[in-house]
């Protein structure tokens, strides 16, 4: 362990520079209005060592979940209701670092929540998503949650099924299929902040990188905050997109065969070649 007057300043931890340029980003881009959103990045012990002392714990927090799938994992996550806009002023008030206990009852809290804040109150649906796309991908490290406008217009206007409302992302430009393809999850409207939005959730995302509540926002995990934001920033151009063509006649289209081709000519992996018959 480091003597504590060697440790590092936390602010220059590379993640949490790199997480709080994110939460601007989704703030900036109108998806984390208000106290919407939440973002929560799974946390390597070695790349903590040189900022924290991790045997120091200021606060034990209970969870009214079993999170024992999870032991001994570190986490960074937004607080409960916190403004995207303002975390950037005030970091050690709106996140927190943490370790879930050996047990998954509580957690350790190494840093922030000051002002006895808590996590935010999607930190069920964070943990069983975590849990759930670790096992898909190792090296999955980031579960964002936020609310772009388009993508939420569409959930009104489309029918929620993964197949037809993939079909449409897709069809809306080359790049659609290229960056997800496996398409996106979409779930009917559910009570935010349950366990049975989080089961369901954390299922859908087995299959799928970005999965959609309808009426309420999407879901995003991958192995770094750009690569997440990326996909929800396709998926919204996408949407809006095909928004913007709903109230005129359809002259062109990216067909079923053309959408094979291109997956081809990318050489794209997981395509779900089953949603183009």
């Amino acid at each position: 362990m480091k003597d504590m007057v060697d440790m590092k300043n936390i602010y220059e931890f590379p993640l949490l520079k790199d997480f709080l340029r994110v939460i601007d980003l989704i703030y900036q881009s109108g998806w984390g209005e208000n106290n919407g959103g939440n973002v929560s990045v799974m946390i390597d012990e070695s790349l903590l060592l040189d900022y924290l002392d991790i045997n120091k714990v200021i606060r034990v927090i209970d969870l009214s979940f079993d999170a024992s799938y999870l032991a001994n994992k570190y986490f960074i996550v937004t607080a409960t209701s916190s403004y995207f806009r303002n975390i950037k002023k005030d970091p050690e008030s709106l996140l927190g670092i943490f370790k879930v206990s050996p047990n998954g009852k509580q957690v350790f809290l190494l840093w922030g929540y000051k002002a006895n804040n808590l996590f935010t109150s999607e930190l069920p649906t964070h943990l069983m998503v975590h849990a759930s796309r670790l096992k898909i991908d190792p090296l999955n490290r980031v579960v964002m949650h936020c609310h772009p406008n388009s993508i939420i217009t569409m959930s009104h206007v489309h029918e929620l099924n993964d197949q037809s409302f993939s079909l449409s992302l897709w069809r809306t430009m080359t790049e659609a299929i290229v960056v997800f393809p496996e398409g996106v999850g979409v779930l009917p409207w559910m009570q935010s902040g349950t366990t049975e939005i989080g089961i369901a959730t954390s299922e859908k995302i087995k299959n799928h990188r970005l999965v959609i509540w309808a009426m309420h926002g999407i879901y995003g995990v991958g192995q770094s905050l750009d690569t997440v934001f990326g996909l929800i920033e396709v998926a919204e151009k996408a949407a809006e997109i095909y928004l913007s063509c709903k109230p005129h006649e359809i002259l062109n289209n990216i067909t079923n065969d053309q959408l094979k081709e291109i997956a081809a000519f990318y050489k794209v992996k997981n395509v779900r070649y089953e949603f183009l018959k």
